[in-house]
């Protein structure tokens, strides 16, 4: 390369992300180097906004002008692992938010910064769905590569292993697409691995002939949490079908507006449930949690779109602290330290805790499964408290940290990306092998170590 090669790189680089790049001293920085939670303290180098892959390949070529890292966002969901970003180059793709439906192959592109609720709607018309999680707004990419636990996941598995193709620029500013035809090893790492072999600009996901659920909530007073646990937890105990994914929870619910004003300002235990099947079925298999008479229960048949919107997460900004984990068993003595370090008679600060129940084809691995092939837990736990202030946020850290300390006797041996919100060994995300498949691949496509990831590859 000559002497005048990075030059011409970076002033081309610089030209075609006109318009599209926001430095620290621009009048929307605050705005545009936001995370989706606000208690995280983004500070990178620069943020770019690219409207189509050319966008991204340059943004890629201008950090590596620089000496910069790369990271990649579409909402800035679990962004707390990334730290400050200092030194590095942000690639918001919230601009990139084409969605194309083909009915017939039940395959959904995806640009990458599509939220789910945006996919749920736009394959509905076509009576399908994708294998969304419980949050409308979180980006999909995101979510994908990190594995994604949906709603369907006990009846059709991780969405990472749902996944026909991804395209994605490379450190080397190559634009490539990965499926099991091409570039076989990279398509492998990106189902599960996570965000550190390049940054994703379209996506090809399987969709699924799925109208509606049988779904809602049983609520129950906080005080009561004791005798709804235990039977939530008998529940799934007794090999359920895999039609059926039910979630134990806290809530305690703050008094804002766009809460439901029975709801509003008040705390209970509660039991979700969404059953894919008869809805006689899994009346059967309620029954036992309605006979201990919810004082709400919302259980019944809706639209994948209204599906999206149940577990009541944030549909805006917010700043929070949370965390969690998997668990191989829940046994009483599990459940009894739930209770005592969560539950109605604790100091918890916490608006949301809560159990999902996993296994069914989550537990299954194949050969053709990406490098998380499977989930070897039977739940996954998460933990959140808002956090307007660093004190508010030492409390709630502190607090979920007792928790999870308390519940280490049933810990599985990994734990799940997308629930991973503080800095973990990467022997705790991937097994063994994968892990060390995972470390080559990332040595060949991106030996500088130029993408930045909240759970990175090393």
């Amino acid at each position: 390369m000559s002497a005048t090669a990075p030059t011409r790189m970076l002033e081309r680089s610089v030209a075609a992300l006109a318009g599209r790049v926001v430095l620290p001293d621009h009048p929307n920085w605050e705005q545009a180097r936001a995370a989706w939670n606000l208690a995280v303290d983004q500070q990178p180098a620069a943020v770019v906004f690219p409207e189509a892959a050319n966008d991204v390949i340059a943004a890629v070529e201008l950090a590596s002008a620089f000496g910069l890292r790369v990271s990649a966002q579409a909402t800035g969901h679990n962004a707390t692992p990334l730290g400050p970003l200092e030194d590095t180059v942000l690639v918001k793709t919230e601009r990139m938010r084409a969605i194309e439906i083909d009915p017939n192959t039940r395959i959904a592109r995806i640009d990458a910064g599509v939220r789910s609720l945006e996919l749920v709607e736009a394959a509905a018309p076509h009576g399908l769905a994708p294998l969304i999680g419980s949050s409308p707004d979180v980006g999909l990419v995101g979510y994908t590569l990190g594995g994604g636990i949906s709603w369907f996941g006990r009846k059709h598995g991780l969405a990472a292993n749902n996944v026909h193709a991804i395209e994605l620029v490379t450190a080397n500013g190559r634009l490539v697409r990965a499926d099991r035809e091409h570039e076989p090893d990279l398509f492998w790492a990106l189902r599960g691995g996570g965000g550190s072999f390049g940054i994703v600009t379209a996506m090809e996901l399987e969709l699924f002939p799925v109208r509606e659920a049988y779904a809602g909530i049983l609520w129950y007073p906080i005080e009561r949490d004791q005798e709804i646990l235990h039977a939530w937890a008998e529940l799934t105990r007794h090999d359920p079908p895999d039609e059926l994914t039910t979630v134990g929870r806290y809530l305690r619910l703050p008094p804002l507006p766009d809460i439901p004003e029975p709801m509003r300002g008040k705390s209970f235990v509660v039991v979700e449930a969404i059953h894919l099947g008869d809805p006689e079925h899994a009346d059967e298999l309620l029954a036992p949690l309605r006979a201990l008479h919810p004082v709400a229960d919302t259980v019944q048949r809706i639209q994948t779109s209204a599906l999206s919107h149940m577990h009541m997460d944030p549909e805006h900004p917010v700043p929070a602290v949370g965390d969690g984990m998997l668990l191989r068993k829940l046994p009483t003595e599990a459940i009894d330290k739930i209770i005592q370090t969560a539950g109605a008679a604790s100091p918890s600060p916490l608006v949301s805790f809560e159990v999902r129940q996993l296994g069914g084809k989550l537990g299954q691995a194949h050969p053709e499964n990406g490098a998380l092939a499977a989930i070897d837990a039977d739940y996954a736990l998460y933990a959140v408290g808002i956090a307007p202030s660093d004190d508010a946020a030492t409390g709630v850290r502190a607090h979920v940290e007792v928790i999870i300390d308390s519940l280490r006797p049933w810990a599985a041996a990994q734990t799940y990306l997308n629930f991973a919100e503080t800095k973990r060994d990467p022997h705790t995300l991937w097994t063994a092998a994968a892990h060390h498949r995972l470390r080559s691949i990332k040595k060949t496509v991106d030996p500088d170590n130029l993408m930045r990831s909240n759970q990175p590859v090393h």
